[in-house]
C-alpha cells in the first residue's frame, strides 16, 4: 500500500476528517504532521459526530496505530480532554498512539501573549483562535521552546521553565497583565507528565521500522494549504507548513517514502478570521451557504466567510503540493442555486495575473473573473452514484478539473461516511465503499 497524504487546498475547513475517516481501513499508521489543537477534523459516524483536534481520526478504527508528530505543537490539557472524550465515545486508546519527544508544548503564557498580540493589531489583526499556537512555534524557532520529551525529566522541565517564565513575564507586566507564577505551571504539568509520559517516544524511529516492515502510512494535514506560513496568504496565515513537504519534516520521514498527495477542496471556498479573499459573496447567498453548509468553526464556533470555488487558488494548491487528485466536498450545499459563479483568473491593475499571489496588498485588490455555470437545481445530498447526478453538475465537475488541472477522484455529498461517491478507480482499492455502507447498514 502507499503511503498517502491528505490535505487542503483552500482556506482550511475543507472536510479531511471525513475523508480521512474514509481512508483510514486501507491503513496501518495514521499520522498528524502539523498544527495544534486550532484545527478542528469533524467525523459523523451512525448520526453521532465528533471533533477531533490533536488526535487523528484514525483512532476511531480499532486496531489502527496513530501519531502525534514533532511539527504539531501539544496542549497536554486539550490532549487529556480530547483522551477523555474518546473513551467516553468508547474508543480505546490503549497502547495505539504515540506523542514525538521532539513535538513542543503550549504553555499556560503562551495563550496570554497571543491575546497581546493579537490586540496590538487592532483591526489588523490575524484572527487567530487565541490558543497560544503561534507563540508557541515562536519559542520553537527562537530556541527556546519546551518539548514534550522535557516531561520525561522534571529537572530539565523545570529549568526551561523557569527560565522562559522570567522572560514572559517581562512582556506580560509591560501589558499591564499579572505574571504567571512558575510553581503554579510547575505543579500543573507535573501531573500532566505522569498521564503522557506512557505516550511520549521516537515517532522518527517507530515510523521508519514500521515502513521497513512494509506498514502503511496515512498523514492527516491540518488547515489549508492557503493557510501555510510559507506558501499562504502572509502575514494571513497559521504558523505551521500544511502544505506536503511540512509531512517530512513534521513526522521525522524522508519526502521519498511520500506516494501521493490527495488534496481536499469544497465546492465553495470558505475563511476564518482576517486576511484577502477575492471571492467572498457580499450579499445575501453568502448565509444561504453559511447555514446550509454549517459554515461555523469546529474548534472556535465562529462564523466562516463563504464565497464562490476559486480555481486560481486551488490550483496554485495542487501545484504547489503536487497534487493530481482531489475530494470535491459539499457540492449538496448549491443545490439551489440557478446559476454558480467559478473563478477562473485575477485582473489586477487591468492586468490578468499569470498565477496566484501571496501578497495581501496584491491578493486583495485583484478583480477575479468568473465563469457563470448553470446551477443543477436538483438535490444530490446524500446522493451514492455516479449515474444519479444531473448532467449541470456533471459539466461542473469537469470545469473545475480542467481549471485546476486535477482530477475528481471522490465526491462527498453528506456528512455521513455511506455518503459519497467514488469515481477513480485506482482508489476502488484504498476506499472500499461497499463494505463502508454494509458497516453501517
Amino acid at each position: 500500500m502507499a503511503n498517502i497524504v491528505v490535505l487542503g487546498t483552500q482556506w482550511g475547513d475543507e472536510g479531511k476528517g471525513k475523508v480521512v475517516d474514509l481512508l483510514t481501513p486501507s491503513f496501518d499508521i495514521v499520522a498528524r504532521y502539523q498544527g495544534g489543537h486550532n484545527a478542528g477534523h469533524t467525523v459523523y459516524i451512525g448520526g453521532r459526530k465528533l471533533v477531533l483536534h490533536l488526535i487523528p481520526s484514525g483512532i476511531l478504527h480499532p486496531g489502527k496505530q496513530c501519531v502525534i508528530g514533532n511539527g504539531l505543537v501539544l496542549s497536554p490539557s486539550a490532549f487529556l480532554k480530547e483522551a477523555a472524550a474518546l473513551e467516553e465515545w468508547g474508543v480505546a486508546i490503549g497502547d495505539r498512539l504515540m506523542i514525538s519527544r521532539n513535538a513542543h508544548l503550549i504553555l499556560p503564557y503562551h495563550p496570554l501573549l497571543e491575546r497581546i498580540s493579537e490586540d496590538r493589531k487592532g483591526d489588523k489583526r490575524i484572527g487567530t483562535t487565541n490558543q497560544g499556537i503561534g507563540p508557541a512555534y515562536e519559542d520553537k524557532v527562537a530556541r527556546c521552546g519546551i518539548r514534550a520529551g522535557d516531561l520525561l525529566d522534571p529537572g530539565v522541565f523545570e529549568d526551561k521553565l523557569r527560565a522562559n517564565v522570567a522572560d514572559k513575564n517581562v512582556l506580560l507586566r509591560a501589558a499591564g497583565l499579572p505574571p504567571v507564577e512558575a510553581g503554579q505551571i510547575l505543579q500543573e504539568f507535573f501531573g500532566y507528565a505522569s498521564r503522557l509520559a506512557r505516550y511520549i517516544g521516537d515517532v522518527s524511529l517507530f515510523l521508519s521500522r514500521s515502513l521497513g516492515e512494509g506498514k502503511s502510512i496515512l498523514a492527516e494535514g491540518a488547515q489549508g494549504a492557503l493557510l501555510d506560513v510559507d506558501h499562504g496568504t502572509y502575514p494571513f496565515v497559521t504558523s505551521s507548513n500544511c502544505t506536503a513537504g511540512g509531512v517530512a519534516t513534521g513526522l521525522g520521514i524522508g519526502p521519498t517514502r511520500i506516494d501521493q498527495v490527495i488534496g481536499i477542496a469544497k465546492a465553495y471556498i470558505t475563511r476564518v478570521g482576517g486576511g484577502p479573499f477575492p471571492t467572498e459573496i457580499p450579499d445575501g447567498r453568502s448565509k444561504i451557504i453559511q447555514d446550509r453548509g454549517n459554515e461555523f468553526g469546529a474548534t472556535t464556533g465562529r462564523p466562516r466567510r463563504c464565497g464562490w470555488f476559486d480555481a486560481v487558488a486551488t490550483s496554485y494548491s495542487c501545484r504547489l503540493n503536487g497534487i493530481d487528485k482531489i475530494v470535491l466536498t459539499k457540492p449538496d450545499i448549491l443545490d439551489s442555486f440557478e446559476v454558480i459563479p467559478v473563478c477562473t483568473g485575477y485582473l489586477y491593475k487591468g492586468e490578468r495575473l499569470a498565477s496566484f499571489p501571496t501578497e495581501p496588498w496584491i491578493l486583495e485588490k485583484v478583480v477575479p473573473e468568473y465563469k457563470t455555470m448553470k446551477g443543477w437545481r436538483t438535490p444530490i445530498h446524500r446522493a451514492t452514484s455516479h449515474e444519479s447526478l444531473p448532467g449541470e453538475f456533471r459539466d461542473y465537475l469537469r470545469f473545475i478539473e480542467d481549471a485546476v488541472e486535477a482530477r475528481v477522484c471522490l465526491i462527498s455529498t453528506g456528512v455521513e461516511r455511506r455518503d459519497s461517491i467514488l469515481i477513480d478507480e485506482e482508489l476502488r482499492g484504498v476506499v472500499n465503499l461497499d463494505r463502508v455502507r454494509a458497516d453501517l447498514g
